[in-house]
C-alpha cells in the first residue's frame, strides 16, 4: 500500500500501532511534525528513545546524528536481549539530512587534537572531552573511550560542572558558541578559554593556561545571527524581549533577556502575558510555529528567516515513503551504528543521562 494520502499513511500507522514510533524534532516543517508521535528537542527525544519498550521500528524526522543517537540507545544490548534478540530499525525519511556542525569535527581531526594534548598533559587525567549531542557517533564514541560525556543545550552547564569536578580541563566539541556561552554563565572569562582551530590547532602556551579548549565548530543557522541584527530588531521593537539559542554568538547571547534550548524558548513564549513582544533567535520553522500558535503576542524572528535546510528535508512525502517502505519490509535510509562505536558512544550518552 502506497501512502500517497494522509488516509493511507494513517492506515499503515494503525496497523503498526505502538510498534511504530515516529519522532520529530522541533525544527522540521510543520506539516511533518504534525504527523509525529512525539515532538521535542534533542534531550527529550534521546530520553524517549531510551525508555520506549513497545516500538519495533523508529522513524526519526530529524537529522543523521539524532537517528544515530536513537539507534545507540534503543538498541543497547540489554534492550535487544529483552526483545528476544530483535534489533529495532531506525530510519531517516531523508538520508541527506545531515548537520554541518557535526561535520566540522571528524574522528581524525579530534584524535590529532588529543595527540597534541597528550604531548602537553596526561590528557586522560587532566581533560574531560565533552561533546554536544550535535555530533557524529564517532565523536561520541571518542568521548566515551576517554571518560567523557555528551551534553545538550538543555543541560550543558550541569554536564560541564560534572566534567570539571572530575578533571581540571574540558575539551568541548564541536560547538564553540555553546561551550563559550555556558562557561561564561558559570563565571569563567574568555581568558579561561582557547579556541582550537581544527586545521591549525592552538599554541602550547594558550592550551596550558586554558580551562576550556573550544573546538571551532558552529551551527550555520545560529552563527548567522549577529549583534547588528539584534540592534536592528530592537530598534524596530524597542520593548521586545530578546530570547536566543545558546548556539548563537556570545555577542548576541550577552544582549539577550534569556537564552536556552528549544524547549526553553517554547516555554518562555508559552508563559508570556498577552500583549508582550519577543524577538526569538533560532531556526525559522520553530519561530514561525510559535508566532502562529500565539497570536496574542508579537513575535519577531531575529535577522532573516534562518531555516535549517537539512531539517527541511524531512518533508511529508519523505515521511510517507519511509513508512511505505518499512511496511513493505523493504526499509530504506536505515541508520545503524557499528557495535564497537555504539558501545563507546553509549558510555558518553549514559554519563549524560545519569545526570538528569
Amino acid at each position: 500500500m502506497r501512502p500517497s494520502s494522509i488516509e493511507s499513511f494513517q492506515e499503515i500507522r494503525k496497523q503498526w500501532g505502538n510498534r511504530l514510533l515516529i519522532l520529530g524534532h522541533y525544527y522540521v516543517p510543520d506539516e511533518t511534525l504534525a504527523l509525529t508521535d512525539r515532538q521535542g528537542d534533542s534531550l527529550a527525544l534521546a530520553r524517549f528513545a531510551q525508555s520506549n519498550d513497545d516500538c519495533r521500528a523508529i522513524v526519526f524526522c530529524g537529522v543523521h546524528f539524532m537517528a544515530e543517537t536513537a539507534d545507540i540507545l534503543a538498541n543497547a544490548p540489554e534492550k535487544i536481549q529483552a526483545r528476544g534478540g530483535v534489533r529495532i530499525p531506525v530510519i531517516l525519511p531523508e538520508m541527506g539530512a545531515g548537520c554541518p556542525m557535526a561535520d566540522m569535527a571528524s574522528r581524525p581531526q579530534v584524535e590529532a587534537c588529543w595527540e597534541t594534548l597528550e604531548s602537553l598533559f596526561v590528557a586522560d587525567r587532566e581533560i574531560t572531552p565533552v561533546t554536544y549531542v550535535n555530533s557524529s557517533a564517532d565523536i561520541k564514541a571518542f568521548c566515551g573511550r576517554h571518560g567523557g560525556v555528551v551534553c545538550t543545550s538543555s543541560n550543558a552547564r550541569q554536564v560541564l560542572e560534572w566534567a570539571l569536578s572530575r578533571r581540571p580541563r574540558v575539551l568541548f566539541l564541536p560547538d564553540q558558541h555553546l561551550g563559550r556561552n555556558t562557561a561564561i554563565q558559570m563565571g569563567y572569562t574568555p581568558a579561561d578559554m582557547v579556541l582550537w582551530n581544527r586545521e591549525t590547532g592552538a599554541t602550547p602556551d594558550a592550551l596550558k593556561t586554558a580551562k576550556f579548549i573550544l573546538w571551532d565548530g558552529y551551527c550555520p543557522v545560529h552563527h548567522q545571527m549577529t549583534p547588528e541584527m539584534v540592534d536592528a530588531s530592537c530598534t524596530m521593537l524597542p520593548n521586545a524581549k530578546l530570547v536566543v539559542h545558546p548556539e548563537c554568538r556570545q555577542e548576541v547571547v550577552s544582549q539577550s533577556f534569556g537564552n536556552g534550548s528549544t524547549s526553553y524558548l517554547i516555554s518562555a513564549i508559552q508563559k508570556a502575558p498577552a500583549g508582550d513582544a519577543y524577538i526569538v533567535g533560532t531556526e525559522a520553522h520553530l519561530v514561525n510555529r510559535l508566532r502562529a500558535e500565539h497570536p496574542e503576542l508579537t513575535i519577531h524572528h531575529l535577522g532573516q528567516e534562518h531555516v535549517c535546510e537539512d531539517m527541511a528535508r524531512n518533508t511529508r512525502d519523505a515521511l510517507f515513503a519511509a513508512v511505505e517502505n518499512l511496511n513493505a519490509a523493504t526499509p530504506t535510509h536505515l541508520v545503524a551504528v557499528p557495535d564497537a562505536v555504539a558501545a563507546d558512544a553509549r558510555i558518553a550518552l549514559e554519563n549524560m543521562l545519569r545526570l538528569n
